[in-house]
Order: structure tokens, then C-alpha cells, then sequence
């Protein structure tokens, strides 16, 4: 047994990057997987390959009811729930001058709303049967700001602080914030700003790929019970910030 075996995790946002990356790492891991996102033919295709012990739902991660009609989808199919991964976010960057208030707003409510829906969903099981682990992925923006992502940055600062009081609050559930350097995924490719678009395209040159961030959570979620890895920070090793 290495911690993971046989566990049911849940994972947002695991239609592509290092939501897709987890799942097939965990799952490697023996662990049972229910996985969300709003690209349904991807989760599909996903479950499909890995196998009966992955499951899916869509998941639209600003509803509450759609975050608990997921976590008791993947209660219903596996029995319990042991780990939630919430790992949605988006990253539409652009300066505070341009006043993108919409794209503000959207990405306080997949970024901050959507990991406290996921908290809500699973919090109520996990006090009930006196264990579980949130993973939070939130990222380096988390802990500095940069010009164009300051918006972004407010976002992964408050899932850092949620992850923090979790684990202050419950002696019997593990808290982690998983904050990544650049990785090459999707991420960011709803920015609307061109100059802040290219300048994405130069800081991925030096990119992790999202399995390092998926081998972070794996190492999380493996340690022995009574043994909470609070945070982990992933950089490039080239990375300058």
C-alpha cells in the first residue's frame, strides 16, 4: 500500500494539463479516480483509456449544486470520497488599465468560488468520517506579483489563505496548496491582451511540463496519515522569479 491504493479522489478541471496529468499519475497510483470539467467528450475519452477505475461528470466549478451533484455522483459510484484536487483556474492577464472587469469577475469565480464550492461539496463527509485530504492548486502567483497578472494573483493569494485556514480548522483533515512555476498547458490561452499573449509565449520557454506538478500532488497524498504537506512550490530550474 503506498497511501494512494484504493483511495477515491476527485479531481476539477482534469479535462487537459495537470488535472490530466494527475489523473494519470494517481491512477498509476491505484487510486480511484471521479474527474470533472465542461469538456465532457474529453473526460470520456479520458476514462475510456485509463480504465473502470476512472469515472466522470461534467462539472461546472462556480455551481454549487453542480460541485455537490459531482461529489455525490463519485460517492454514489465509489462509496466515499478521500481526496478532492481542485485544480480549475484560469488566467486571462491583462493590466488593471485595461479595466477587463468581466474578465475579472470570471476569474474570481472559477478561481476563488470554484475551490470553495469544492471545499463545501467534500468538507461535510470528510468531518463525518474523521479523515480526508484538500489539494488546492493555486500557483507561484501566489506568493509575488507581476505586472498584467495582478487580478490573477489576488485569486491565488486567496487560495492560499483558504488552504491555510482549512488546515487550521480541522485537526483531522490535511490541507495542501500546490503552487506551480510556468507549465505548458492551456492555461492563459484565454487572454485577450496581445502584448501580454506574446510576452506568455517568451516566459514558456522554460516550462515544466504538468507531470511535475502531478508528481508533486502524488507525493502529498502519499504521505502517512498524520502527516500534512502543507505546501510545495514547483519552479523551472531556470526560472528568475
Amino acid at each position: 500500500m503506498n497511501g494512494i491504493d484504493g483511495k477515491t479522489i476527485l479531481i476539477s478541471g482534469a479535462s487537459s494539463g495537470i488535472g490530466e496529468a494527475s489523473v494519470r499519475e494517481l491512477a498509476a497510483a491505484g487510486a480511484r479516480l471521479f474527474i470533472g470539467a465542461r469538456r465532457a467528450d474529453r473526460l470520456q475519452a479520458l476514462a475510456d483509456e485509463l480504465g473502470d477505475n476512472v469515472a466522470w461528470r461534467p462539472l461546472d466549478v462556480t455551481s454549487p449544486d453542480s460541485f455537490a451533484a459531482f461529489a455525490d455522483a463519485a460517492e454514489a459510484r465509489f462509496g466515499r470520497i478521500d481526496v478532492l484536487v481542485n485544480n480549475a483556474g484560469i488566467m486571462p492577464l491583462s493590466p488593471l488599465a485595461a479595466l477587463k472587469r468581466d474578465e475579472w469577475a470570471r476569474m474570481i469565480d472559477v478561481n476563488i468560488h470554484g475551490v470553495l464550492n469544492g471545499i463545501a461539496a467534500v468538507l461535510p463527509r470528510f468531518t463525518a468520517q474523521g479523515a480526508g485530504h484538500v489539494v488546492n492548486v493555486a500557483s507561484i502567483g501566489a506568493h509575488l506579483v507581476v505586472p498584467a497578472a495582478a487580478v490573477y494573483c489576488a485569486t491565488k493569494y486567496a487560495v492560499w489563505a483558504i488552504t491555510e485556514g482549512l488546515r487550521q480548522e480541522h485537526d483531522d483533515i490535511r490541507a495542501t496548496v500546490i503552487s506551480p512555476g510556468i507549465v505548458a498547458t492551456e492555461l492563459g490561452h484565454d487572454i485577450t491582451d496581445p502584448q501580454v499573449s506574446d510576452a506568455l509565449k517568451g516566459w514558456r520557454q522554460q516550462a515544466l511540463t504538468p507531470d511535475a506538478i502531478a508528481r508533486a500532488i502524488r507525493y502529498a497524498l502519499e504521505q502517512p496519515e498524520g502527516v500534512d504537506v502543507n505546501e510545495i512550490i514547483v519552479r523551472p530550474t531556470a526560472a528568475n522569479m
